[in-house]
């Protein structure tokens, strides 16, 4: 019997072991869907922008700052929890399909690697400012932004954790 953690580990994908599912669902004819961010602290914010995400496409995979990424990106302080713990809430996700760290300042490469069919950021981008965004429509796919939803944020969060 596999365990749900199993189920769960097998979702945190290196670019090489990413590369074989990425050519099945293509043969399936299934859109590939990728989003990028620190995700930090998972909240009701991140779950409504990744169903939302996940709901443009057929398989959703979330390239993942890396600790050193999202320090170098948040500051000295973030991330609050680590790369690992990050990946695996990431990963139990039912409707997320993979989740791939990425260590440089942007996921350029890792778009690049996965020519996603639809490329996804929240609505405070604009599409000229969203990393990757000539490759995949160049490729033939399509760039969309989400709104969050007012209120919720890291960044919130641990002021209010800070304030207590």
């Amino acid at each position: 019997m596999i365990s749900k953690l199993s189920i769960i580990e097998n979702k945190i994908l290196t670019p090489a072991k990413l590369a074989p599912l990425l050519n099945m669902w293509r043969f399936q004819g299934r859109e590939i869907v990728f989003t990028n961010g620190c995700f930090d602290l998972l909240h009701l914010g991140h779950v409504d922008y990744l169903s939302k995400a996940a709901d443009l496409g057929d398989e959703l995979v979330i390239g993942l700052n890396s600790d050193a990424s999202t320090s170098s990106l948040k500051g000295p302080n973030r991330p609050i929890t680590d790369e690992r713990s990050r990946a695996h809430i990431l990963a139990s996700l039912f409707f997320v399909s993979a989740v791939v760290l990425f260590d440089e300042s942007t996921p350029f490469d890792l778009i690049n690697f996965v020519k996603p069919d639809v490329l996804v950021k929240g609505a405070d981008y604009t599409i000229d400012k969203i990393v990757g965004a000539d490759l995949v429509i160049s490729n033939g796919g399509k760039v969309e932004t989400i709104e969050f939803i007012e209120g919720y944020s890291t960044t919130a969060i641990e002021k209010k954790i800070k304030n207590s």
